[in-house]
């Protein structure tokens, strides 16, 4: 009997690490955080990647941390989830940093700026070339710890009611496009409009304004844009990056157990990846679909082109001579896109070229 003591008794000692983690875990009071969106809820995209995150973060936790998603106006109004993120009305938000660079244009770099980079280019400066440690010390002065959150891939240029073909053309163009692209297109004559999303279809039927641009065709064609406007122009060099950021509370981020943490910092990358791809497989069927509806597809003119980018680059420049800390971030992040699209001529841009011309012939 002693012997049969001795050999349960080890084997029961032997299991109390498997165990063990899943006591503690019965232990620990559940943490449960609220995240602000800026997106509408009937975008399974957009919107979803944050439904992601919260489903991935909670299964990696067996269910010890929670996260409840709340669409704009649930809570905040869509455009002021920085503000809230900041004043701790909620532990998070999900957004882009681009509605915020009325406060400081160097947010506007953290989604992307106009003719900037590729979301793998961007992405590639966030997690290896510095981008990431530059935006962490900018976010303290916020409160905020941030993490890419998602990225839309190169974005159309939008919806209008009448056509574009010159930079005449643009000259008093009431526009929905939000932060330091819409600096840069009323260089060219645009007014722009900042607008949430929720709210941007009713000022395009109204004719409060003549242009909108949104994301894509996956997302457009929930939106209904085709609706009230007929043209469909492309590509939309103002937005070529699109990623977007979950803010996190600096302090609800250092009350988190550091194995949350890195559960949270595991879901954020996997669901911002799975955006991009969601994008990227979804878009050519709602393309097709809005096209047979009348939608007319029109490419921006060279014209069009050469003066956004001569705007954007001027802006720039101006900016970085008199703001210290979107000069201290650009110049990292132009001295990066300089060099990896120089690499992308070699090898990407030759071998997409050569693949384009090769198709179906």
């Amino acid at each position: 009997m002693k012997t049969r003591r001795t050999i349960v008794g080890g084997a029961a000692l032997g299991l109390l690490p498997l165990v063990a983690p899943s006591v503690a875990r019965a232990q620990r009071a559940t943490i449960r955080w609220r995240l602000a969106s800026s997106y509408p809820k009937n975008l399974d995209t957009i919107h979803g990647i944050a439904v992601r995150l919260a489903k991935q973060v909670a299964e990696i936790t067996e269910g010890g941390f929670q996260i409840q998603v709340f669409g704009p106006g649930e809570l905040v109004p869509g455009l002021q989830v920085l503000d809230a993120v900041q004043n701790e009305t909620v532990e998070m938000g999900h957004t882009a940093s681009i509605y915020y660079s009325g406060k400081n244009r160097a947010f506007a770099i953290d989604t992307g700026l106009p003719f900037g980079m590729t979301p793998r280019q961007h992405l590639s400066w966030m997690y290896r070339g510095g981008g990431l440690e530059l935006f962490r010390e900018f976010f303290k002065a916020y409160g905020i710890v941030n993490f890419p959150g998602g990225s839309t891939g190169v974005q159309m240029g939008g919806w209008f009611r009448r056509e574009v073909n010159t930079l005449g053309d643009l000259k008093g163009l009431k526009m929905r496009i939000p932060g330091i692209a819409g600096d840069v297109v009323a260089r060219l004559g645009v007014v722009p409009q900042n607008i949430a999303g929720g709210d941007t279809y009713p000022a395009l039927e109204r004719g409060t304004i003549d242009a909108v641009e949104w994301v894509g065709p996956y997302d457009d064609e929930k939106l209904g844009f085709n609706k009230v406007a007929k043209y469909y122009y492309y590509p939309g060099w103002w937005d070529c990056t699109g990623q977007l950021a979950f803010y996190v509370g600096a302090k609800a981020w250092s009350a988190l157990p550091p194995h949350y943490q890195r559960a949270f910092e595991v879901a954020a990358a996997e669901a911002s990846w799975d955006m991009l791809a969601h994008y990227d497989a979804s878009n050519m069927a709602p393309l097709r679909r809005l096209i047979a509806g009348g939608t007319e597809l029109r490419p921006f003119s060279r014209e069009i082109m050469e003066g956004g980018y001569r705007a954007a680059f001027a802006l720039y420049a101006e900016e970085a001579e008199k703001n210290p800390e979107f000069r201290k971030i650009y110049s990292e992040w132009l001295k990066f896109r300089e060099d990896i699209v120089t690499w992308f001529r070699v090898a990407e841009a030759t071998f997409e070229s050569s693949l384009y011309n090769l198709y179906k012939t």
